[in-house]
């Protein structure tokens, strides 16, 4: 048991390496400007709302296979609100979030299996993450229909766009040898208007962010602690050292 788990771990680590490098590759060669993310890790209620559009709109394709049900009761929420109104399968609420579709279908349908989500906001950012969910745009040519413009020839659908509309590309030509700047516009709206879809998205990534590192908040604080504490050690030290040797000087 032991074993596969760091057999698991092993790999996920290779998985997140290659996919660091690939999305630097894509930096190189594409100027893409990410945009901030306006996430707050001490927020539990955007917390609490971004761990369910991640069980309603992600974990039916992308599972995160190091994450376990019961990491959502640090999100403020018992164990029974997790059973009830997060855990949309007949899991238990200590089993790892996996998704039952087969990578072989997954690989047949987009070209390659959907990656685990577990630690994607560690390998790509919060900023990637945040400005990827906001960049698809209709693409005729795409077998999906989709592209994106943060991750150019993705294969995963545009899943939330009834939420967010269908956006186009538009290109505006500028001078001969210039570059062509690239934006996007909203030719049909969805459910949300664009202010809810970016609070929408924030929220979801505000939990990819806490589920990679759950305990960032607690070592930030244990770190402070830490730097208070060797700050007042070293003014009694000093007294200390000035003690026992003003005799000496």
């Amino acid at each position: 048991m032991k074993i596969d788990f760091w057999k698991k771990c092993l790999v996920q680590w290779g998985l997140g390496m290659l996919m660091a490098l690939a999305g630097s590759g894509a930096f190189a060669n594409q100027a893409v400007k990410l945009d901030h993310a306006p996430i707050d890790p001490s927020d539990m209620a955007s917390l609490q709302r971004g761990a369910q559009h991640f069980m309603n709109y992600c974990l039916t394709c992308h599972s995160a296979q190091f994450a376990r049900y019961d990491l959502l009761t640090r999100l403020g929420l018992t164990e029974e609100q997790v059973k009830k109104n997060l855990i949309l399968t007949d899991a238990k609420i200590a089993d790892y979030m996996t998704v039952v579709l087969n990578p072989k279908d997954a690989k047949a349908w987009f070209g390659v299996p959907p990656p685990d989500l577990s630690v994607e906001a560690r390998v790509r950012g919060a900023d990637w993450l945040y400005t990827y969910l906001r960049s698809f745009y209709r693409d005729d040519q795409r077998d999906s229909g989709w592209n994106n413009l943060v991750f150019r020839q993705v294969a995963m659908p545009h899943v939330l766009y009834e939420l967010q509309g269908e956006q186009v590309l538009k290109v505006e030509e500028g001078k001969p040898g210039e570059h062509h700047a690239a934006t996007l516009v909203l030719a049909k709206p969805g459910k949300m208007s664009p202010k809810e879809y970016d609070q929408f998205t924030a929220d979801l990534v505000n939990y990819l962010v806490f589920m990679a590192e759950p305990m960032q908040q607690t070592r930030i604080r244990i770190g402070y602690g830490v730097m208070i504490f060797l700050a007042l050690a070293f003014v009694v030290t000093r007294a200390l050292k000035h003690e026992y040797w003003k005799d000496v000087h």
